[in-house]
């Protein structure tokens, strides 16, 4: 059966990046190309005259990959291969999770699992450091940033795992809900305990726009959103059959 559910997950994933490209292209990548234009003019102010020859010069050679194959060939392979991942991945712990996180039905389990994923994986990360266009940030800091992105990636993922288990440990004497509760609150406090520790990075220009900055970042969690979401939905209404088909052989195979 996790066979099964792997090649739906990676199915599903696949669909959901397709989804989500359509939001990238048309709601992200115009907030892309004024972030080029303007590191384009910057880069050209402070190189004066003899920069913009230069910058010329180089305009003639051919590029490798253009901008529109960037937006469109390069993002749709980007986002169909990442939800492709992703939904294999969440496929492995759906069936690792699936009976062990209370009584949740099939379909309820797979939301709770995306919703989850969701803000261990995206939101907590991404609201200590957001995505950024093109022009926002120093190239010198990239490895800094990209270090300070994946260790509160990593403590986002075992907080999550942590609060599930005291969870766990909870429900039976306090009950489904206040177990949840307690959990969450554990969660919250220790992200910002986390998150007020770990430095600060504000790399932003000064001339740059604050609106396309707004528009672009929560372009890049409606991206994620969309992509947890149709894996969440899809991923449940195609597995509850396949559990419940595999659960009624097993039924079956016991009464031989």
């Amino acid at each position: 059966m996790v066979g099964s559910l792997l090649l739906r997950g990676m199915l599903i994933g696949v669909v959901a990046g397709l989804v989500a490209f359509v939001f990238a292209y048309t709601v992200g990548e115009p907030l892309v190309d004024y972030a080029i234009a303007f590191e384009e003019q910057q880069a050209a102010a402070e190189t004066g005259a003899a920069g913009s020859e230069a910058m010329g010069a180089e305009a003639d050679e051919p590029e490798l990959v253009t901008r529109g194959e960037q937006a469109t060939i390069g993002l749709v392979t980007g986002l169909v291969g990442y939800g492709a991942a992703v939904g294999g991945l969440f496929a492995l712990v759906f069936a690792f999770a699936y009976g062990r996180v209370g009584r949740l039905g099939v379909r309820a389990t797979s939301v709770l699992l995306a919703l989850a994923a969701f803000v261990a994986v995206v939101l907590v990360p991404q609201i200590k450091y957001p995505a950024n266009p093109p022009a926002v940030g120093s190239p010198e800091t990239i490895g800094i940033r990209t270090g300070l992105f994946f260790i509160m990636l990593v403590l986002s993922l075992a907080a999550m795992a942590a609060v599930v288990m005291l969870a766990r440990r909870l429900w039976a004497s306090h009950g489904g809900w206040n177990a949840t509760l307690i959990a969450g609150a554990a969660f919250l406090v220790f992200i910002a305990i986390v998150q007020f520790a770990m430095p600060t990075i504000n790399e932003v220009p000064e001339n740059f726009s604050a609106d396309v900055l707004w528009r672009f970042r929560l372009s890049s969690i409606g991206i994620h959103v969309i992509l947890w979401t149709v894996i969440g939905l899809a991923f449940g209404a195609f597995a509850e059959r396949q559990v419940g088909d595999s659960s009624g052989l097993r039924l079956a195979g016991s009464h031989r």
